[in-house]
């Protein structure tokens, strides 16, 4: 996979510093910010449309082929989502949103088979552990009895989809169709990713049962994913709440929102629980794209998303380019120290998550990179959680320069008390 529109380091430092005045120049940054928004969720559902087709022809003809062909749809699909996860945690309707297409961890014996060795029974937490709502037509959700027999968007959706109060209860979204594209990681922190044959969706050549309802749930899964993000794309299109929201808003709530949403997944999202956590636990159920093994890509893309909203760009999947009027100019015209340094740490980042996927694609995956007794593995993740903090403490420097006062950016244990971890 070739990672498109990387711009180096030095490429950062040459972005135009326009100064803009406050008032009509922080509106046009906002409309840059909308328009970014709007195409990569736009892009998101262009690659989920593909994924879709690639999954009626995994489910039509379930070979080998079709369902690599399928699982590379999946992994095309991430690239353009993840740079839209920068637009969560200032912009509540994309927070409230956000579970149903990215959520995880996810306890996928609710879902599918499981290895019972690895997986565990039962769950203390989580009273519909191994539900296998794919081998049983009928279950119990909160006490209630489920009818099951047709799997449907409602019951994924509105019956499963965080069933019993367990956010780990994840029967929609990315993650979920990543589980019955790959099945489990069976590897822990050794070479492999997730490894299901192309016959647990035949009809004729069934392997591991109930090969028609895993089937039916891929395309059911799949479907919804479809429905999420043209919602989402309709929210940032031209008269979309998101949107409007912003754009006829107090202009520094909105600059606010796009500094929050920087910082909280800089910090305590990416650096923190994303990467730091599974780091000190040295755990591979810690790993975003855990099926897969596509973990570094996700980091990856949501740097790039960082980067794109504070330089006012973004490449899309065709290769046109969306931009704008950028935080970076409002920046600069209060103080270009601070924007020169804001852009070469967001270059230093990215290089580092470069270091991360190259060594991905030529040495190891990340659940190995994370692993107990990995020294030099290890250490290309810290380097990469340690950018990441350096990068936060440069967008609170932005922050101050642009007159905002205190933003909260979000935390993580991890991060500001590691000992709470292990308790």
């Amino acid at each position: 996979m070739r990672l498109s529109g990387t711009l180096a380091a030095a490429g950062l430092a040459l972005m135009p510093a326009v100064a803009l005045a406050d008032g009509h120049g922080k509106m046009a940054v906002l409309e840059t910010y909308a328009d970014i928004a709007h195409a990569g969720y736009e892009d998101s559902l262009i690659t989920a449309r593909a994924l879709q087709q690639a999954v009626d022809a995994l489910v039509a003809d379930p070979t080998e082929a079709s369902l690599a062909a399928a699982r590379e749809s999946w992994i095309a699909a991430r690239v353009p989502y993840q740079q839209t996860e920068v637009f969560r945690f200032g912009n509540a309707v994309v927070d409230d949103w956000e579970g149903k297409v990215n959520a995880w961890p996810l306890d996928e014996g609710l879902i599918d088979y499981v290895d019972g060795g690895l997986y565990g029974a039962e769950s203390d937490e989580n009273p519909i552990f191994t539900a296998n709502v794919i081998a049983n037509k009928s279950l119990k959700v909160n006490g209630e009895a489920v009818d099951a027999s047709v799997i449907t968007k409602t019951l994924i959706a509105d019956v499963l989809h965080e069933a019993e109060e367990v956010e780990a209860n994840v029967a929609t979204g990315y993650h979920a169709i990543e589980f019955l594209l790959w099945g489990q990681d069976l590897n822990g922190s050794g070479p492999g990713a997730g490894n299901r044959p192309a016959s647990d969706f035949s009809i004729a050549d069934c392997t591991n049962g109930n090969c028609d309802r895993r089937a039916a749930y891929l395309k059911v899964a799949t479907d919804l994913l479809i429905d999420d993000l043209q919602e989402m794309v309709a929210l940032w299109d031209e008269n979309g709440p998101a949107r409007k929201g912003l754009v006829t808003g107090n202009p520094e709530a909105g600059i606010t929102t796009m500094l929050t949403g920087m910082g909280s997944l800089s910090y305590g999202e990416l650096a923190g629980e994303r990467i730091k956590l599974g780091l000190m636990l040295h755990d591979p159920e810690e790993e975003h794209d855990c099926f897969s093994d596509n973990t570094h890509y996700s980091h990856f893309y949501n740097q790039v998303g960082i980067t794109n909203v504070y330089l006012g760009t973004y490449k899309r999947i065709d290769g046109s380019v969306v931009s704008g009027p950028s935080l970076s100019d409002l920046v600069a015209g209060r103080d270009s120290a601070v924007d020169t340094e804001m852009k070469e740490k967001l270059g230093a980042a990215r290089s580092a998550m470069q270091a991360m996927v190259d060594r991905a694609k030529t040495v190891e995956a990340y659940d190995q990179m994370i692993g107990e007794g990995n020294a030099e593995g290890n250490a290309v993740i810290e380097t990469v959680v340690q950018s990441l903090t350096t990068q936060t403490r440069s967008i609170e420097r932005a922050v101050a320069a642009l007159g905002l006062g205190q933003i909260a950016f979000e935390g993580s244990d991890s991060l500001d008390n590691p000992q709470a971890v292990f308790q």
